[in-house]
């Protein structure tokens, strides 16, 4: 599992994140993608190992994801600190039913299926498609 707290610069996570998923995209990508971070998701759950140690089960937690060439990473926040999870899009399932919920080895995040879900919808769908096509998955219907 990768999960860092990048409340502070983190090198590890700086380093790993580049490994796994590639480096960012540059400024001319960004645009001509339009954009490659998600708006707020409002976090239903988080599976036990990916919560951090100091959970605040009181406040409404907000997470977004950026979109990497090779996967994507999920930053949620936690009372003042800042969390990623960076999952490579072999590894990427996500599923729709009552929430929306990103897994990755075991683990997961449900979201709220709310006005800030339906902001996303195409920004879900631009991530499921970079998945398809980053993994060759040309077969399945998008």
């Amino acid at each position: 599992m990768m999960l860092f707290n990048t409340t502070q610069i983190n090198d590890a996570f700086v380093k790993e994140s580049d490994n796994l998923v590639g480096k960012a995209f540059s400024f001319l990508e960004k645009i001509k993608m339009g954009g490659i971070g998600s708006s707020r998701f409002m976090i239903e759950e988080i599976s036990e190992k990916l919560q951090p140690k100091n959970l605040q089960t009181l406040a409404t937690n907000y997470a977004n994801i950026e979109l990497r060439p090779k996967g994507i990473i999920v930053h949620f926040t936690n009372r003042l600190d800042r969390y990623s999870w960076i999952i490579p899009y072999y590894r990427l399932v996500t599923y729709s039913t009552k929430t929306y919920t990103i897994h990755a080895n075991g683990h997961f995040i449900k979201f709220k299926k709310n006005k800030n879900y339906d902001d996303n919808k195409k920004f879900i769908d631009k991530m499921i498609n970079l998945k398809i096509s980053f993994l060759k998955l040309d077969y399945y219907d998008a």
